[in-house]
């Protein structure tokens, strides 16, 4: 009988193309179903609750796969993880309900970007945050994250190339936290655009630098007009923090 197998992943993006197959390139998805093909013997495809762009990196993106097995969610796990590259790990794997779909059955998830605002750049740390230099208002930036939390129409920040059917979502929780030259943006949805949070992130930086005020932050929401936001943040500060599911 088949049975739905439930992954949680973590990653470094770094190397690669986004969570998505994508022919040739290497990405977070093809090494998985690489994987379980040399344990299992079979074609298998590997659904995640939602795409993660090139260089973005995930502490738990959700996964599934349905399949004919004998082997347990144990096995799975041990068996992954002696075949994934080292910058891909599986931290949990469970057998799920037959109706279980990784993006389908996920109600909401929550982001983290990190900017590091100090005046030298990491060596260590450059494929993990955004580095900027001149000094930040964090309570501007903070003021103007507030501004995003609610259900809005976020077209003004999502990216070109990828039409929905709506751009509505309902962000539950927005904000900005230091901890000393480590600025960590954390924003929770029901849901998100292509580069929402990228965009975002890019806007409310925008603010501590004093190129917008934090109320233009409303004022660009109700533009639904991208060219009003801030520019798009780079990949490396974007972290998927957690995905969330009904609990049964």
């Amino acid at each position: 009988m088949e049975r739905t197998i439930k992954l949680t992943l973590e990653y470094d993006g770094a190397a690669y193309h986004g969570w998505q197959r994508q022919g040739e390139r290497p990405t977070v998805q093809g090494e998985v179903e690489k994987a379980l093909a040399r344990m299992t013997g079979a074609s298998v495809t590997v659904h995640g609750s939602g795409r993660t762009d090139a260089g973005v990196h995930a502490l738990a993106q959700v996964a599934h796969f349905r399949l004919e097995t004998r082997l347990s969610p144990a096995e799975f796990l041990r068996g992954l993880n002696s075949l994934l590259p080292f910058d891909i790990s599986v931290t949990h794997c469970e057998e799920a309900a037959p109706d279980f779909h990784a993006r389908k059955s996920a109600l909401g998830k929550t982001y983290a970007y990190h900017v590091l605002n100090a005046p030298v750049r990491s060596a260590l740390g450059r494929r993990y945050a955004w580095h900027v230099p001149r000094p930040l208002d964090l309570s501007a930036m903070r003021e103007a994250a507030r501004r995003l939390v609610g259900t809005h129409d976020f077209a003004a920040f999502e990216g070109a190339g990828s039409p929905r059917a709506h751009t509505v979502r309902t962000v539950t929780a927005a904000d900005f936290s230091r901890t000393g030259d480590l600025l960590v943006f954390s924003v929770s949805a029901d849901g998100f655009l292509r580069c929402m949070v990228r965009n975002m992130a890019g806007t409310l930086v925008f603010a501590g630098l004093g190129k917008i005020a934090p109320e233009e932050v409303t004022e660009i929401l109700a533009s639904r007009d991208r060219r009003r936001a801030g520019p798009t943040a780079p990949p490396q500060g974007l972290f998927l923090v957690e995905v969330r599911y009904r609990l049964v």
